[in-house]
């Protein structure tokens, strides 16, 4: 009888399986691809496109590789290249948030790339290539989210890259031993790994159909800053040919020595009990992921520790301003976004005329009166558009005027400048753990899906969103701008009729508010006035973290 019955269980299990196989979308192989690593055997999605998921572009950065620069590859045989590869160590998300598009394998081991190609693509094809950094606060991300897959872009006509970087600690820290052991440098492993993956496709993207002389690299937020590393590192000097900032166009901030990374190491051994690098190695990463301070995807670690990026001397010489004034950053053409609701201000709390009048004296004194009449509110319906234009243009606008100013002085690359302004259309009845969808606006990294035409990734585990005829048409748009810059240097369609900044023409374009865009005048008087007015600090909405309730840095 239990021979019997093990056997009925196995001719079940077997059933199941096969139904299993049955029913999942079954992939057309691709011939190997000879690359600078090896050979790498891709597959054709059920569109149609072309794909290679989870290829190696530097080995695991496990064990003694730990808080080492990025060491290359190369394999016998044929890799296949079927599966995205596991994201770096970070925290994992709450599964009712807005981006929580299902469990990825987490693990050190984690320097893979994803490549999307159209069906036509072959080794002569040349087209444009688009490479995403992913954002994250520099402590998450993954380039296996769906929220940025490439086959959309790829099914019209360009070439679509992204990779993972390590974040965090394991990405970050400066150390005095790794100083030594690594002639006189340490920290920014994360950029590194920037670098390696676009050599990677700097040597190889010929052969996958792209053309080398035609990549432009995007990021959104922390993604958005990694851009900016990039277009000033010496290491990333003829990578590309362009950049995409969304939501992070800063060449102004707060710049970390590597003396002062290498005390902020000195005190993350001290909390992990490590005699020496030696033993900091041999921890389990899990145990470092947990001393990082972190204010992400619900979770809040106030009291840990965080390691960033550093001038260490070698991947960043200098501060990026220096190294601008010298003539030594990469002049490349440039986009520098940003969205419409992704900042607050204490004067969007206001409940009256009165009160947004006290809330502009706290935060800017004797000159207060010069401020309401730049902005002023007649009505308590005006406070929250009012303040949220203050806090925009206090904070990334701006800095996206001064990357445009900048720009202008010193390099002879053009920069265009845009907003991301549209609501997302939410289904009836949608509910989302991070997101207030009575106030939520153009929040933070909602205009990524836009860029890619990755719309439907919300729907796929549960209904979240109801899109529109307008919506489709507003992603083809921007996603055939980004195209074009990559396939031209400039983001200017018959679409989008998208001029570059200049001084004489300080215009950006704004994308959601009217069909597909419109080109909009910068408030130049108001910019100028707020750079020279930096505010006192007032205490914002409880919980925002200085933004709308939009959900994680990514």
């Amino acid at each position: 009888m239990n021979s019997l019955r093990k056997l009925v269980g196995t001719i079940v299990l077997v059933a199941a399986v096969a139904a299993a196989a049955s029913a999942a979308p079954v992939h057309k192989a691709l011939a190997p691809i000879t690359t600078s690593s090896g050979a790498v055997a891709g597959m054709v999605l059920p569109s149609g496109v072309k794909a290679w998921y989870g290829v190696p572009f530097a080995k695991p950065p496990t064990g003694a590789l730990r808080w080492q620069p990025p060491q290359p590859i190369s394999w016998q045989g044929v890799w296949n290249a079927d599966r995205k590869g596991a994201e770096c160590m970070q925290v994992l998300r709450p599964h009712g948030i807005n981006h929580y598009f299902g469990e990825e394998a987490t693990s050190e081991d984690c320097l893979y790339l994803n490549i999307w190609a159209p069906q036509s693509a072959g080794a002569t094809s040349k087209l444009p290539v688009v490479v995403f950094i992913y954002g994250g606060g520099y402590t998450i991300g993954s380039s296996g989210s769906p929220l940025y897959a490439g086959e959309n872009v790829a099914r019209n006509n360009a070439v679509f890259v992204n990779f993972n970087y390590r974040v965090g600690v394991l990405g970050f820290l400066s150390h005095p031993e790794l100083t030594a052991e690594q002639g006189g440098h340490s920290g920014n492993y994360a950029f590194l790994d920037q670098v390696a993956a676009l050599k990677w496709v700097h040597d190889n993207i010929a052969r996958f159909g792209g053309d080398p002389s035609r990549v432009v690299i995007m990021g959104q937020s922390a993604g958005a800053g990694s851009v900016v590393q990039q277009t000033f590192s010496p290491l990333a000097k003829g990578l590309f040919r362009g950049a995409v900032m969304s939501s992070g166009c800063n060449w102004e901030g707060a710049q970390t020595s590597l003396a002062d990374g290498e005390r902020n190491g000195l005190e993350i051994q001290k909390r992990l009990n490590a005699a020496s690098l030696a033993e900091m190695r041999d921890i389990p990463a899990d145990r470092i992921i947990a001393l990082q301070n972190e204010s992400q995807v619900g979770v809040n670690v106030n009291t840990g520790v965080r390691a960033g990026a550093v001038i260490d001397g070698w991947f960043m010489p200098k501060a990026p301003l220096d190294l601008l004034r010298a003539g030594q950053a990469n002049d490349v053409a440039l986009i520098a976004g940003f969205n419409q609701d992704e900042a607050v201000s204490a004067l969007m709390n206001a409940t009256s005329v009165e009160d947004y009048a006290a809330i502009a004296r706290r935060m800017y004194g004797a000159d207060a009166d010069a401020f309401l009449k730049l902005y002023p509110v007649s009505s308590t319906a005006d406070i929250k558009r009012v303040g949220g234009q203050v806090a925009r243009e206090s904070g990334l606008e701006n800095n996206a005027r001064t990357c445009a100013q900048l720009q202008s002085q010193h390099h002879k690359s053009p920069l265009w400048i845009n907003q991301f302004s549209r609501r997302h259309s939410y289904a009836p009845g949608a509910k989302i753990a991070d997101q207030d969808l009575s106030t939520i606006g153009a929040y933070h990294t909602a205009d990524i899906p836009f860029w890619f035409g990755n719309l439907d990734v919300f729907n796929s585990l549960r209904t979240t969103r109801a899109w529109t005829a307008d919506d489709r048409a507003l992603s083809s748009a921007m996603m055939g701008s980004l195209i074009a810059f990559a396939a031209t240097g400039n983001p200017q369609t018959a679409a989008v009729q998208w001029p570059a900044w200049t001084a004489g023409n300080e215009v950006k374009v704004e994308f959601g508010t009217a069909a597909p865009a419109a080109m909009v005048k910068l408030n130049v008087a108001g910019l100028t006035w707020l750079k020279a007015h930096p505010p006192q600090a007032v205490t914002a909405a409880p919980g925002t973290g200085g933004r709308v309730g939009n959900g994680p840095r990514d």
